[in-house]
C-alpha cells in the first residue's frame, strides 16, 4: 500500500454504481485517495438519475464518462471493488490487489423505482465507501 492509496471501482456499464462509488470516495477523501472507475462492458453515458442523486449530496462526476478497465491500472491499484455480481473482473499478471465485491442494495427488487431507488443505492454505496476509507486509514495509510 502506498502513502496515497489507490482504488478502482468497477461495475458493468461504468455509468451508475461504480461512478457513484468513485464520486463519493472523492467527496469523502478529497485528494487523499487516488480514485478510478471502469466498466466490464462500458455504456455510452452516465446514468442521469445517478448523477442527480450524487449532486444532492455534493458529489461531482463532471468530466467522467464510461470507460473500460485498463490492465495496467488493474495491476497497480491497491484496491479493486466490484459493485454487484454482474461484473466479473479477471486478475492480470502482477496484480497486487484482491478483488472485493460489494453486493449493493437493490431497491427495485422491492418495487422502489426512480429517484427514490437511486437515493437508496447512493446511500448504501456511501456507507460502504466510508467504511473503506476508514479501513484504509486503519492500515496506517495517511492520505
Amino acid at each position: 500500500m502506498t502513502e496515497r492509496p489507490s482504488v478502482l471501482f468497477v461495475c458493468v456499464k461504468n455509468g451508475g454504481k461504480s461512478q457513484m462509488a468513485g464520486a463519493l470516495m472523492r467527496l469523502e477523501a478529497g485528494d487523499g485517495v487516488e480514485v478510478h472507475t471502469a466498466g466490464t462492458k462500458p455504456g455510452s453515458a452516465l446514468n442521469a438519475e445517478s448523477v442527480e442523486s450524487l449532486a444532492e449530496v455534493g458529489a461531482n462526476v463532471a468530466g467522467e464518462a464510461p470507460k473500460p478497465i485498463e490492465p495496467e491500472l488493474l495491476a497497480r491499484v491497491d484496491r479493486v471493488v466490484v459493485l454487484g455480481s454482474e461484473a466479473v473482473v479477471d486478475r492480470v499478471p502482477g496484480m497486487r490487489a484482491e478483488i472485493e465485491t460489494w453486493e449493493t442494495d437493490e431497491p427495485a427488487s422491492r418495487g422502489i423505482e426512480g429517484m427514490e431507488r437511486m437515493r437508496l443505492v447512493r446511500d448504501d454505496i456511501r456507507e460502504r465507501v466510508r467504511r473503506l476509507r476508514s479501513e484504509l486509514d486503519q492500515l496506517g495509510v495517511q492520505p
